[in-house]
């Protein structure tokens, strides 16, 4: 029995809650299978257009005067950990009972803590929420001072600031569940950012990756191996090129080697890999594979181990 994280990425999720909680019934089912074959899990997930919607419409709210004031970004952070968790916690708990098993499945609002000195604070990178026009978005960025920059051709988006995880404030708290036979779905949307300020935890506007938060809290809890999901079965070398070459392992060096050139796109792969390495450094078992192939990634019959 292994104890492994599970980072889900945004292809196992919708972009509405209804979209979402249809999606999630088949993502519950390959869960299902690692826990079905006697693994501890724990589940960790994206939020990034869940928390920019909640956060334009309650904004959008606000300035129309339905309600009384915009809503801090950690508040719609927790709320996106809430709802995306509910969905989640509802699919595996359905799944699991359909096979007969009988195993708790709980959400836990979990708060990381960053570095307040972190350069990520000068310069917003994570997109969030949706996909706007150039005109759109040149609306939004001068009505509500967020900035909008344009996504892989995909239409422009609200950027972030998006900090490393430093700690996860709640990891005891996780391993206490785990240990007492919980699915335990955690690090949402890699957490509410918080600093410490005079002893004192406070929430800060910014998204942390989910691929960089789960392999924190793989290494905080002891976990023997981080699954980092994602659409596609490996990761490739030359993507998309007539000499693209999909891997099966990377050395962390070799890694290293791939990411200075540029081989992994920063807001897709790469961060998964670097996520991947940070994890495989510390000895555990790194693994980045599709949501469906992710029993057969374990046995080593697909998905990229990142070893050191």
């Amino acid at each position: 029995m292994a104890k492994i994280v599970i980072a889900l990425g945004g292809n196992a999720l919708g972009n509405t809650p209804a979209e979402q909680l249809a999606l999630v019934t088949e993502t519950a089912r390959p869960i299902v299978d690692l826990i079905e074959a006697g693994h501890q899990v724990i589940v960790a997930h994206g939020n990034g257009p869940q928390v920019g919607m909640i956060n334009l419409g309650l904004s959008t709210a606000a300035a129309a005067g339905a309600i009384k004031a915009d809503m801090p970004f950690p508040e719609c952070g927790a709320m996106s950990q809430g709802y995306i968790g509910y969905h989640l916690q509802n699919a595996i708990n359905n799944e699991l009972t359909a096979r007969g098993l009988e195993k708790p499945v709980g959400t836990l609002v979990t708060q990381v803590l960053v570095d307040e000195a972190d350069p990520a604070f000068q310069k917003p990178s994570k997109p969030v929420g949706a996909f706007y026009t150039k005109e759109e978005a040149d609306k939004i960025a001068a009505e509500k001072g967020y900035t909008m920059v344009e996504d892989a051709g995909r239409g422009w988006r609200q950027v972030v600031a998006s900090p490393r995880p430093v700690d996860v404030v709640e990891k005891e708290m996780v391993n206490t569940l785990v240990d007492a036979g919980y699915v335990v779905i955690t690090v949402g949307g890699g957490g509410i950012p918080v600093v410490r300020r005079e002893g004192r935890l406070v929430g800060v506007p910014a998204v942390i990756d989910k691929d960089y938060a789960s392999a924190r809290l793989a290494q905080l809890v002891g976990a023997d191996t981080l699954v980092i999901l994602t659409a596609v079965d490996r990761v490739a070398i030359n993507w998309g090129k007539p000499d693209q070459q999909d891997l099966e392992m990377m050395t962390i060096a070799q890694a290293e080697q791939y990411c200075a050139e540029g081989q992994f796109a920063p807001g897709s792969m790469l961060p998964k890999v670097q996520a991947a390495m940070s994890f495989a450094a510390t000895g555990g078992e790194a693994i980045i594979a599709s949501l469906e192939k992710a029993a057969a990634a374990l046995k080593g019959e697909s998905g990229t181990r990142v070893v050191r």
